[in-house]
């Protein structure tokens, strides 16, 4: 562990001190993430297209600058994947949102999905975690995102034809 901290990784790699959250900081990231989410899509309507294009893009964008986040502060805390990074939770749990529409059972459905994945991590999601500093950091719970957005749109499904019925 070194006793200089690269600001902007901190900032970033925590979500904004999400990560401090005790106990269970990758669900405090998570939930963050959906409450902002909400708030954003509830104030600022699209459509349902542009939402999802709009997710998925900033999925992306968090995934490529927490990469290089979640590494300087694995690097500077001594740590291989310290809990106090959050920032993978955040693009996972924005994939997990992906398809979702900005309402409360829904954002819940995505969130508790997303959670569900990332603790079971169910292959190839452990895997992921090998890769070297913030990518396995970050990659392992992209998946997760992964994972449970198929999950909500495969219950979308079933409730939509349900209800065509």
């Amino acid at each position: 562990m070194t006793n200089k901290k690269t600001a902007w990784a901190w900032v970033v790699g925590t979500f904004f001190g999400a990560g401090f959250g005790k106990p269970g900081p990758g669900t405090y990231g998570s939930a963050a993430t959906a409450v902002l989410w909400f708030l954003i899509n509830h104030f600022f309507p699209e459509s349902p297209l542009h939402t999802s294009l709009h997710t998925l893009l900033a999925a992306i964008v968090v995934t490529a600058i927490g990469i290089p986040a979640a590494t300087r502060v694995a690097r500077e805390s001594g740590r291989k994947d310290p809990q106090i990074v959050v920032i993978d939770e955040v693009a996972g749990q924005l994939v997990a949102l992906a398809l979702a529409a900005p309402v409360w059972p829904q954002v819940l459905l995505g969130l508790v999905l997303f959670r569900v994945f990332d603790i079971l991590k169910p292959p190839p999601v452990r895997q992921l975690e090998k890769l070297p500093e913030g990518t396995g950091i970050m990659l392992d719970d992209v998946a997760a995102g992964v994972y449970a957005l198929i999950v909500f749109w495969l219950i979308e499904i079933v409730l939509h034809s349900l209800h065509a019925h």
